[in-house]
This record gives structure tokens, C-alpha cells and sequence, in this order.
């Protein structure tokens, strides 16, 4: 049975990983399936890559390690690909990817949310991965974000008809 902090865990992480689905969705709208694939530079990633990297990242973390079932990653296929998936297509391999390791962490329980395991070398419970899940997932939306304001030179309008300056209760 779960303990009450690890359903508040697991229902925040399932929260921040659909607003992050979310601004995705929102940078992806104002870009053509052309520019999606696009790297500022050499030393950075299109938009694209970063995609599927999120999609390998999550799989292996939050799906398989989880799970305990067989890691499959491919990590450097991620960045090299070029093309092949247009930007509506990249967005459904996100979301399907995201709704698998939610109904992974939905469905774990107290003793795989508290079990060590070892992903890339490093050691973490299921609530670490859950996350690192999270925290990679709002990292790269960021940048993501950031190249589509670079792209676009607009405001996303993430939080329009929202006071941000609302002083806590």
C-alpha cells in the first residue's frame, strides 16, 4: 500500500509531466514540420532530437527500469537522426511514451517505488527516477521553449489570463 507522500509523488510527477506536454504542444503549433529539425548550431540539437531523446530518456528511467523489464535504448540514435517525423508525429510518440511511464508510476508499488536500481551507471529508487524523469523532461521543454522564441521571436504565451504576481496565501 502506498504511503500517503509517495501518491503525492507520483500524482505531482504525472501533473508536471502533462504541463510539460503542454508547452510542447503550444512551441510545435508555432512551427513548421521544416524548422523542427533545425539545430541552432553543431553543438546543440533540433527540436526534433531533443524530442525523441526525451522518449528514449523516459523509456528507460520511468518505463523499463521501473518495470524491471529489458532496457532497449538506443541513445545515440537519438541525436543522429535527422528527419523521418514531422512535428504531429513526434508529439504523439511524446505523449504515448509520457502516458506509459505515468501508468507505470500509477501502478508501482511502495516496494519498486523504494527499490535501488541502477540506470546509465547511476543508483536510484523508483522515486528517483520518477524524478529524474520529471526534471529531464522540464529541462529539455525548456530548451525547447527557448529555440522556439529564437525561432519565432514571440512570447508562448505558456500562462496567458494567468496573474503570475498572485502573492501566496
Amino acid at each position: 500500500m502506498y504511503k500517503q507522500w509517495q501518491t503525492e509523488v507520483v500524482l505531482n510527477a504525472n501533473y508536471r509531466m502533462e504541463e510539460n506536454l503542454r508547452m510542447i504542444k503550444i512551441c510545435l503549433e508555432k512551427l513548421s514540420d521544416k524548422v523542427i529539425w533545425q539545430k541552432p548550431n553543431e553543438s546543440t540539437n533540433s527540436i526534433g532530437n531533443l524530442i525523441l531523446h526525451l522518449c528514449g530518456n523516459i523509456t528507460q528511467y520511468g518505463i523499463s527500469s521501473i518495470q524491471g523489464t529489458e532496457d532497449n535504448r538506443n541513445r545515440n540514435e537519438e541525436f543522429m537522426t535527422l528527419s523521418g517525423l514531422d512535428k504531429d508525429e513526434l508529439f504523439q510518440k511524446l505523449v504515448s511514451t509520457v502516458e506509459k511511464a505515468k501508468f507505470v508510476f500509477n501502478s508501482a508499488t511502495n516496494d519498486e517505488l523504494i527499490k535501488k536500481r541502477s540506470v546509465q551507471g547511476f543508483e536510484f529508487s523508483g522515486i528517483g527516477n520518477i524524478i529524474h524523469v520529471v526534471e529531464h523532461l522540464s529541462y529539455h521543454t525548456g530548451q525547447i521553449a527557448l529555440w522556439t522564441k529564437i525561432l519565432i521571436n514571440s512570447d508562448l504565451g505558456f500562462y496567458d489570463g494567468i496573474d503570475l504576481n498572485v502573492k501566496n496565501e
